[in-house]
């Protein structure tokens, strides 16, 4: 987009003054623009300073998972201890330890005792103690690539907010540095540097029927795919809860066919212009959606007589799912979901309004263009859609 709207350049630069620690890079990245047109969207990003060194050439391998290998001399309980017999060993040793203590107590003694006497007495096979050296060097290397997966592993992490799991850092990884790495491997170095991603929680229906508005028919029939850009999409609304029993209201327009949030608006009111906006924008991004179908619930933001204008006008067909079923419509309820619990991270709300609009602006621009889609090969809708060559000037209306 070159013709950025208003609340776009309003919105950019108020999400970077909000955060002193921010860089104009990092922002830009977010929000998928350039770092350059972001420095002339407003005064304020000019005027803030930008010559903060990035940490991304940061050595990886400085931090560590949980430490390598300790040396024998440090693991053996028995450094330091003089003549005592080897036979003390069983006191120490249960069956229930781990083998590798016994037989890093082993190497440490064996000049001593013997090695056949320590393994006898530690209650170890003396085969599995040869092993167990003669791996010694490989199980270093493998945890020294661990230990710098884990580092890669935690910055790909919190570049995420904290949000994503095993199958989209592993994607980010295979992506970013080109290395072949099993997704399993990555959810196994999570577990051990204690990381994980943000699961999904339960949400309440916030869907406010008009029993007396006309109804549409139901033109998806939960069938929640298309073949081609620009011919279904689904919105709904969801609160933003702020401190003090305050809400705000995110109304949203998503593309089926790439999952693209292409229309989307904010206030602290439910009124029927919410929705209408939302679909405004949706037009502006797409340039036309003559044709295609609008599915939505039975709100009655929804089921008003302006927005089956603002559809009319725009040549839309208005759909709708049944009353009291949310899986009529369960992508827009999905999508709320993810929405809430990666931007509030458990907490119950946010402190103030400007706060809970920032981080939805961040969130929604960014979900756009960076965050990773199960449904899209692990890609964001925008590089899916630039991976079909299609630009909004190349839309052709849908049939």
């Amino acid at each position: 987009m070159k013709n950025y709207p208003p609340e776009f350049k309003a919105g950019t630069v108020a999400l970077y003054e909000s955060r002193p620690e921010a860089t104009i890079r990092s922002v830009a990245a977010d929000l998928g623009i350039n770092p350059e047109t972001l420095r002339k969207l407003g005064e304020g990003c000019r005027s803030k300073p930008t010559a903060r060194t990035p940490d991304a050439g940061d050595d990886p391998a400085a931090t560590t998972a949980g430490g390598g290998e300790r040396g024998l001399a440090e693991e053996d309980p028995r450094a330091g201890g003089g003549t005592r017999d080897p036979a003390e060993g069983g006191q120490i040793f249960r069956r229930g330890d781990a083998p590798v203590n016994r037989f890093q107590c082993v190497a440490g003694l064996q000049r001593r005792y013997g090695v056949k006497r320590l393994c006898s007495v530690l209650g170890v096979s003396r085969s599995s103690f040869y092993y167990w050296r003669r791996t010694a060097a490989g199980r270093a290397a493998r945890q020294a690539s661990d230990a710098q997966l884990a580092a890669r592993v935690r910055a790909v992490h919190q570049a995420s907010d904290g949000t994503y799991g095993a199958p989209r850092i592993t994607a980010e990884l295979r992506e970013t540095s080109g290395e072949t790495v099993n997704h399993k491997r990555v959810a196994r170095i999570m577990r051990e540097v204690g990381i994980e991603g943000v699961r999904l929680r339960r949400r309440h229906r916030t869907t406010v029927p008009d029993p007396s508005a006309a109804k549409a028919p139901d033109l998806i029939h939960r069938d929640f795919t298309a073949g081609t850009l620009n011919t279904k999409y689904v919105g709904d609304i969801t609160y933003l809860p702020v401190d003090g029993g305050k809400f705000c209201y995110l109304a949203t327009v998503i593309d089926l066919a790439s999952r693209r949030l292409t229309g989307w608006a904010i206030a602290d009111h439910m009124r029927t212009d919410l929705v209408t906006d939302a679909l405004a924008a949706a037009i502006r991004t797409r340039g036309s959606l003559a044709g295609s179908i609008m599915h939505t619930d039975h709100g009655a933001q929804y089921t008003s007589r302006a927005f089956a204008e603002a559809c009319r006008s725009a040549g839309v067909r208005q759909s709708m799912s049944a009353v009291g079923s949310s899986a009529d419509n369960a992508l827009a309820e999905s999508f709320n979901a993810t929405f809430k619990r990666e931007t509030l991270q458990g907490r119950k709300s946010w402190p103030t309004e400007r706060e809970a609009r920032l981080d939805a602006f961040r969130w929604l621009h960014r979900y756009n263009t960076r965050r990773r889609h199960s449904r899209l090969g692990q890609r964001s809708p925008i590089a899916f859609e630039n991976a079909l060559h299609i630009t909004p000037t190349t839309l052709a209306p849908a049939a």
